[in-house]
């Protein structure tokens, strides 16, 4: 117990050391954000307004979740393919599949749209991947 109080104090000694502890709605900390902004803030910014679908869209019928497994296991187990591609997002609403997210080349999206095209079907897929740069 006194070990986690004086870690405590510690803890605090030093962020009030730093100039304080920072607060999410600080202008600093809203100004330092902004200049350091990660490159993909434009992306999760489209993501928040609804008007792409996210992981969150994920459709819960078995058939979704059932088409889903079978791609994201078709793409993982191709061993050709980047960590970046192997994270893309795939989304099944409804039967139909969206893909989303970046890959380091023209030939890994043309890979993961086939094999999704190959498993859910022809004019099923939304092939909304990026090739990053």
């Amino acid at each position: 117990m006194k070990k986690r109080a004086a870690a405590l104090a510690l803890s605090v000694a030093v962020g009030l050391s730093c100039g304080g502890l920072a607060h999410a709605g600080d202008p600093a900390t809203t100004k330092e954000a902004a200049q350091n902004a990660p490159d993909n803030s434009g992306r999760n910014v489209r993501d928040r307004d609804g008007s792409t679908l996210t992981a969150a869209d994920q459709g819960t019928s078995k058939g979704d979740v059932a088409l889903t497994q079978k791609i994201r296991s078709r793409v993982v187990d191709d061993d050709s393919l980047s960590v970046m591609a192997h994270n893309v997002k795939i989304i099944t609403v409804d039967g139909v599949v969206t893909l989303r997210g970046p890959v380091k080349s023209k030939e890994e999206k043309q890979r993961i749209a086939s094999a999704a095209e190959q498993i859910a079907g022809r004019g099923r897929v939304n092939d909304n991947l990026e090739i990053a740069q």
